[in-house]
Protein backbone atom coordinates (compact mmCIF):
# COMPACT_ATOMS: atom_id res chain seq x y z
CA UNK A 1 0.00 0.00 0.00
CA UNK A 2 1.44 3.38 -0.99
CA UNK A 3 2.20 5.92 1.72
CA UNK A 4 0.22 9.14 1.36
CA UNK A 5 2.42 12.20 0.93
CA UNK A 6 1.50 15.07 3.26
CA UNK A 7 2.54 18.48 1.87
CA UNK A 8 3.53 21.36 4.15
CA UNK A 9 1.14 24.35 4.27
CA UNK A 10 2.00 27.16 1.88
CA UNK A 11 3.59 30.25 3.37
CA UNK A 12 2.44 32.53 0.56
CA UNK A 13 0.40 35.41 1.99
CA UNK A 14 -3.19 35.69 0.94
CA UNK A 15 -2.87 39.38 0.05
CA UNK A 16 -0.23 42.03 -0.47
CA UNK A 17 3.08 41.79 -2.23
CA UNK A 18 4.72 38.41 -2.85
CA UNK A 19 8.52 38.39 -3.24
CA UNK A 20 9.99 36.10 -5.90
CA UNK A 21 13.67 36.37 -4.95
CA UNK A 22 16.58 34.73 -6.76
CA UNK A 23 19.96 34.48 -5.08
CA UNK A 24 22.29 37.04 -6.64
CA UNK A 25 26.01 36.50 -7.08
CA UNK A 26 26.90 39.71 -8.91
CA UNK A 27 25.41 43.03 -9.96
CA UNK A 28 23.66 43.91 -6.69
CA UNK A 29 23.92 46.48 -3.88
CA UNK A 30 22.93 46.35 -0.22
CA UNK A 31 20.52 49.20 0.57
CA UNK A 32 19.42 50.00 4.11
CA UNK A 33 15.70 50.08 4.90
CA UNK A 34 16.33 53.44 6.53
CA UNK A 35 16.55 54.79 2.99
CA UNK A 36 14.20 52.53 1.06
CA UNK A 37 11.37 52.80 3.63
CA UNK A 38 11.90 56.42 4.72
CA UNK A 39 8.54 58.05 5.52
CA UNK A 40 9.61 61.71 5.27
CA UNK A 41 11.18 61.67 1.80
CA UNK A 42 9.63 61.55 -1.65
CA UNK A 43 9.86 58.48 -3.87
CA UNK A 44 12.14 60.41 -6.22
CA UNK A 45 14.58 61.14 -3.39
CA UNK A 46 14.49 57.50 -2.19
CA UNK A 47 15.10 56.20 -5.72
CA UNK A 48 17.90 58.69 -6.33
CA UNK A 49 19.52 57.79 -2.99
CA UNK A 50 19.33 54.09 -3.89
CA UNK A 51 20.97 54.83 -7.23
CA UNK A 52 23.76 56.86 -5.61
CA UNK A 53 24.56 54.15 -3.05
CA UNK A 54 24.82 51.59 -5.87
CA UNK A 55 27.43 53.63 -7.77
CA UNK A 56 31.15 52.93 -7.41
CA UNK A 57 33.36 55.43 -5.59
CA UNK A 58 34.49 58.34 -7.69
CA UNK A 59 31.44 58.51 -9.97
CA UNK A 60 30.09 62.04 -10.57
CA UNK A 61 26.59 62.65 -9.23
CA UNK A 62 26.05 66.28 -10.17
CA UNK A 63 22.65 67.57 -11.25
CA UNK A 64 23.59 67.75 -14.94
CA UNK A 65 25.20 64.29 -14.89
CA UNK A 66 22.09 62.73 -13.33
CA UNK A 67 19.76 64.61 -15.70
CA UNK A 68 21.53 63.00 -18.65
CA UNK A 69 20.69 59.55 -17.27
CA UNK A 70 17.14 59.97 -15.94
CA UNK A 71 14.08 61.61 -17.56
CA UNK A 72 13.46 63.94 -14.59
CA UNK A 73 14.32 67.62 -14.94
CA UNK A 74 17.30 69.27 -13.29
CA UNK A 75 14.99 71.09 -10.87
CA UNK A 76 13.41 67.86 -9.61
CA UNK A 77 16.78 66.14 -9.31
CA UNK A 78 18.19 69.10 -7.39
CA UNK A 79 15.19 69.01 -5.02
CA UNK A 80 15.71 65.28 -4.43
CA UNK A 81 19.40 65.86 -3.68
CA UNK A 82 18.43 68.52 -1.14
CA UNK A 83 16.07 66.04 0.54
CA UNK A 84 18.85 63.47 0.83
CA UNK A 85 21.20 66.10 2.24
CA UNK A 86 18.55 67.34 4.69
CA UNK A 87 18.00 63.83 6.11
CA UNK A 88 21.73 63.07 6.35
CA UNK A 89 22.15 60.58 3.50
CA UNK A 90 24.37 63.01 1.55
CA UNK A 91 26.99 65.54 2.59
CA UNK A 92 28.83 67.95 0.33
CA UNK A 93 32.30 69.20 1.31
CA UNK A 94 34.21 71.88 -0.56
CA UNK A 95 37.95 71.24 -0.60
CA UNK A 96 40.70 73.62 -1.75
CA UNK A 97 43.74 72.19 -3.46
CA UNK A 98 47.10 73.64 -4.36
CA UNK A 99 46.91 76.29 -7.02
CA UNK A 100 43.61 77.70 -5.75
CA UNK A 101 41.45 74.96 -7.31
CA UNK A 102 38.24 74.20 -5.39
CA UNK A 103 36.40 70.88 -5.74
CA UNK A 104 33.23 69.50 -4.16
CA UNK A 105 33.37 66.05 -2.60
CA UNK A 106 30.07 64.28 -1.94
CA UNK A 107 29.79 61.64 0.79
CA UNK A 108 26.95 59.08 0.81
CA UNK A 109 25.79 57.49 4.09
CA UNK A 110 23.77 54.29 4.40
CA UNK A 111 23.23 54.80 8.17
CA UNK A 112 23.38 58.52 9.07
CA UNK A 113 22.50 57.99 12.76
CA UNK A 114 25.29 55.46 13.36
CA UNK A 115 27.80 57.65 11.53
CA UNK A 116 26.82 60.64 13.66
CA UNK A 117 27.15 58.64 16.90
CA UNK A 118 30.54 57.32 15.84
CA UNK A 119 31.86 60.76 14.94
CA UNK A 120 30.38 62.32 18.09
CA UNK A 121 31.97 59.71 20.34
CA UNK A 122 35.31 60.32 18.64
CA UNK A 123 35.03 64.07 19.35
CA UNK A 124 33.83 63.72 22.97
CA UNK A 125 36.46 61.15 24.07
CA UNK A 126 39.28 61.03 21.51
CA UNK A 127 41.64 58.10 21.75
CA UNK A 128 45.08 58.83 23.16
CA UNK A 129 47.95 57.22 21.36
CA UNK A 130 50.58 55.81 23.77
CA UNK A 131 54.00 55.11 22.36
CA UNK A 132 55.40 51.98 24.05
CA UNK A 133 58.65 52.54 25.87
CA UNK A 134 61.71 50.65 24.82
CA UNK A 135 62.20 47.39 26.75
CA UNK A 136 64.76 47.42 29.50
CA UNK A 137 67.34 44.64 29.17
CA UNK A 138 69.06 43.67 32.41
CA UNK A 139 72.81 43.98 32.41
CA UNK A 140 74.72 40.68 32.16
CA UNK A 141 78.26 40.42 33.57
CA UNK A 142 80.86 39.77 30.91
CA UNK A 143 83.07 36.73 31.49
CA UNK A 144 86.63 36.71 30.34
CA UNK A 145 86.64 33.08 29.39
CA UNK A 146 83.35 32.81 27.47
CA UNK A 147 81.46 35.26 25.22
CA UNK A 148 78.45 37.04 26.64
CA UNK A 149 75.15 35.36 25.82
CA UNK A 150 72.82 37.20 23.42
CA UNK A 151 69.84 38.96 25.04
CA UNK A 152 66.52 37.18 24.89
CA UNK A 153 64.10 38.49 22.23
CA UNK A 154 61.52 40.94 23.57
CA UNK A 155 58.04 41.13 21.99
CA UNK A 156 56.80 44.67 21.35
CA UNK A 157 53.05 45.22 20.87
CA UNK A 158 52.30 47.64 18.08
CA UNK A 159 49.04 49.62 18.50
CA UNK A 160 46.42 49.00 15.88
CA UNK A 161 45.53 51.75 13.49
CA UNK A 162 42.31 53.48 14.45
CA UNK A 163 39.69 54.09 11.78
CA UNK A 164 39.35 57.64 10.56
CA UNK A 165 36.34 59.48 12.05
CA UNK A 166 33.33 59.75 9.78
CA UNK A 167 32.11 63.34 9.33
CA UNK A 168 28.70 64.17 10.75
CA UNK A 169 25.88 64.91 8.27
CA UNK A 170 24.58 68.46 8.26
CA UNK A 171 21.13 67.40 9.47
CA UNK A 172 22.32 65.38 12.46
CA UNK A 173 23.42 67.35 15.56
CA UNK A 174 26.63 66.13 17.22
CA UNK A 175 26.04 63.88 20.15
CA UNK A 176 27.54 64.69 23.49
CA UNK A 177 27.12 67.24 26.20
CA UNK A 178 26.04 70.58 24.80
CA UNK A 179 27.40 73.73 26.42
CA UNK A 180 24.99 75.19 28.94
CA UNK A 181 24.26 78.85 28.15
CA UNK A 182 24.94 81.36 30.87
CA UNK A 183 21.81 82.46 32.71
CA UNK A 184 20.51 85.88 31.88
CA UNK A 185 21.45 88.51 34.44
CA UNK A 186 18.69 89.43 36.86
CA UNK A 187 17.79 93.08 36.78
CA UNK A 188 17.52 93.91 40.47
CA UNK A 189 17.17 97.60 41.40
CA UNK A 190 19.72 98.94 43.79
CA UNK A 191 18.60 99.65 47.37
CA UNK A 192 19.26 103.36 46.80
CA UNK A 193 16.89 103.53 43.81
CA UNK A 194 13.76 105.64 44.47
CA UNK A 195 10.62 103.63 45.05
CA UNK A 196 7.49 104.38 43.02
CA UNK A 197 4.82 106.29 44.93
CA UNK A 198 1.90 104.23 46.29
CA UNK A 199 -1.42 104.40 44.43
CA UNK A 200 -3.74 107.18 45.48
CA UNK A 201 -6.55 106.43 47.92
CA UNK A 202 -10.04 106.57 46.33
CA UNK A 203 -12.07 109.70 46.96
CA UNK A 204 -15.84 110.19 46.61
CA UNK A 205 -17.14 112.14 43.62
CA UNK A 206 -19.73 113.99 45.68
CA UNK A 207 -18.28 114.32 49.19
CA UNK A 208 -20.58 115.30 52.03
CA UNK A 209 -20.35 115.56 55.79
CA UNK A 210 -22.83 112.72 56.53
CA UNK A 211 -20.94 110.41 54.14
CA UNK A 212 -17.57 111.11 55.82
CA UNK A 213 -19.11 110.70 59.31
CA UNK A 214 -20.49 107.27 58.43
CA UNK A 215 -17.13 106.20 56.95
CA UNK A 216 -15.26 107.35 60.09
CA UNK A 217 -17.65 105.43 62.38
CA UNK A 218 -17.15 102.30 60.26
CA UNK A 219 -13.36 102.49 60.55
CA UNK A 220 -13.42 103.20 64.29
CA UNK A 221 -15.71 100.19 64.86
CA UNK A 222 -13.61 97.64 62.96
CA UNK A 223 -11.98 96.44 66.20
CA UNK A 224 -15.41 95.42 67.56
CA UNK A 225 -15.93 92.69 64.94
CA UNK A 226 -12.19 92.15 64.16
CA UNK A 227 -10.02 92.72 67.25
CA UNK A 228 -6.79 92.67 65.17
CA UNK A 229 -7.79 95.82 63.28
CA UNK A 230 -7.03 98.46 65.89
CA UNK A 231 -6.58 101.80 64.08
CA UNK A 232 -5.26 105.03 65.52
CA UNK A 233 -7.10 108.33 65.21
CA UNK A 234 -4.64 109.47 62.52
CA UNK A 235 -5.23 106.26 60.55
CA UNK A 236 -9.02 106.75 60.72
CA UNK A 237 -8.74 110.32 59.42
CA UNK A 238 -6.40 109.23 56.60
CA UNK A 239 -8.56 106.26 55.48
CA UNK A 240 -11.98 107.94 55.78
CA UNK A 241 -12.11 109.21 52.13
CA UNK A 242 -11.47 105.69 50.82
CA UNK A 243 -14.34 104.19 52.82
CA UNK A 244 -16.57 107.09 51.77
CA UNK A 245 -15.85 106.28 48.12
CA UNK A 246 -17.01 102.69 48.73
CA UNK A 247 -20.20 103.83 50.44
CA UNK A 248 -20.90 106.30 47.63
CA UNK A 249 -20.77 103.44 45.14
CA UNK A 250 -23.63 101.65 46.85
CA UNK A 251 -21.70 99.13 48.98
CA UNK A 252 -23.42 98.36 52.29
CA UNK A 253 -21.42 99.05 55.51
CA UNK A 254 -21.45 95.37 56.48
CA UNK A 255 -20.01 94.42 53.08
CA UNK A 256 -17.28 97.07 53.43
CA UNK A 257 -16.38 95.74 56.89
CA UNK A 258 -16.10 92.15 55.63
CA UNK A 259 -14.00 93.16 52.59
CA UNK A 260 -11.50 95.04 54.76
CA UNK A 261 -11.08 92.52 57.59
CA UNK A 262 -11.69 89.09 56.03
CA UNK A 263 -8.82 86.54 56.16
CA UNK A 264 -5.97 88.74 57.46
CA UNK A 265 -2.35 87.53 57.35
CA UNK A 266 -0.83 85.97 60.46
CA UNK A 267 0.70 87.78 62.21
CA UNK A 268 -0.90 91.12 61.30
CA UNK A 269 1.73 93.79 61.99
CA UNK A 270 0.31 96.82 60.13
CA UNK A 271 -3.52 96.77 60.04
CA UNK A 272 -3.73 100.33 58.64
CA UNK A 273 -1.53 99.40 55.64
CA UNK A 274 -3.64 96.33 54.94
CA UNK A 275 -6.89 98.37 55.08
CA UNK A 276 -5.42 100.97 52.73
CA UNK A 277 -4.25 98.29 50.26
CA UNK A 278 -7.67 96.65 50.19
CA UNK A 279 -9.47 99.98 49.78
CA UNK A 280 -7.38 100.60 46.63
CA UNK A 281 -7.17 97.07 45.19
CA UNK A 282 -10.77 95.94 45.85
CA UNK A 283 -12.56 99.17 44.93
CA UNK A 284 -15.90 98.23 43.30
CA UNK A 285 -17.06 99.94 40.09
CA UNK A 286 -19.39 102.93 40.36
CA UNK A 287 -23.12 102.32 40.24
CA UNK A 288 -24.43 103.09 36.73
CA UNK A 289 -26.66 106.12 36.50
CA UNK A 290 -30.35 105.29 36.58
CA UNK A 291 -32.26 105.87 33.35
CA UNK A 292 -35.01 108.48 33.98
CA UNK A 293 -38.50 107.06 33.63
CA UNK A 294 -41.00 109.26 31.81
CA UNK A 295 -44.34 109.20 33.66
CA UNK A 296 -47.52 107.90 32.05
CA UNK A 297 -50.23 110.54 31.31
CA UNK A 298 -53.86 110.35 30.07
CA UNK A 299 -54.80 112.37 26.99
CA UNK A 300 -57.28 115.17 27.72
CA UNK A 301 -59.21 114.55 24.45
CA UNK A 302 -59.19 110.79 23.76
CA UNK A 303 -58.32 109.64 27.31
CA UNK A 304 -55.63 107.28 25.96
CA UNK A 305 -52.40 106.76 27.83
CA UNK A 306 -49.10 108.28 26.65
CA UNK A 307 -45.72 109.09 28.23
CA UNK A 308 -44.87 112.71 28.79
CA UNK A 309 -43.26 114.73 31.58
CA UNK A 310 -46.31 117.04 31.65
CA UNK A 311 -50.04 116.27 31.26
CA UNK A 312 -51.91 117.30 28.08
CA UNK A 313 -52.87 115.75 24.76
CA UNK A 314 -51.28 112.83 22.95
CA UNK A 315 -49.49 113.23 19.64
CA UNK A 316 -52.46 112.27 17.43
CA UNK A 317 -54.81 114.67 19.17
CA UNK A 318 -52.26 117.47 18.84
CA UNK A 319 -51.95 116.79 15.09
CA UNK A 320 -55.75 116.82 14.64
CA UNK A 321 -56.05 120.17 16.42
CA UNK A 322 -53.17 121.59 14.39
CA UNK A 323 -54.84 120.71 11.07
CA UNK A 324 -58.21 121.95 12.35
CA UNK A 325 -56.76 125.36 13.17
CA UNK A 326 -55.76 125.86 9.51
CA UNK A 327 -59.40 126.77 8.54
CA UNK A 328 -61.44 125.55 5.56
CA UNK A 329 -59.65 124.46 2.41
CA UNK A 330 -60.81 126.16 -0.85
CA UNK A 331 -60.50 124.07 -4.06
CA UNK A 332 -60.56 125.86 -7.43
CA UNK A 333 -62.80 124.49 -10.20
Amino acid sequence: MDTQQVSAPSRTPSSGVVHINIRLTDGYSIISNRLSQHRDMSLLAIGLGTHIQSLPAGRRIGVKALAEIFPESEARIAAALRELEHHGFLRRIRERFQGGRVATRTESYNHPEAAARRAGAARVSPAVRVTPAAPVVPAVPVATSAPAPAPAPVSVRVPECEPAPVPVPASEPPLGREPVPDPAPRLVPSPAAPKPPPPALPFPRRPSAPLFDEAARLLAGLQVSAPLFVLSEVDVERLTPGVAAWLERGVRPDAVRVALTDDPPVPLRHPAKLVRHRLVALLPPPVPAAVPVVPLQNCDDCDRGFRSPVPGRCGECRDVRAYADDGPCLLGG
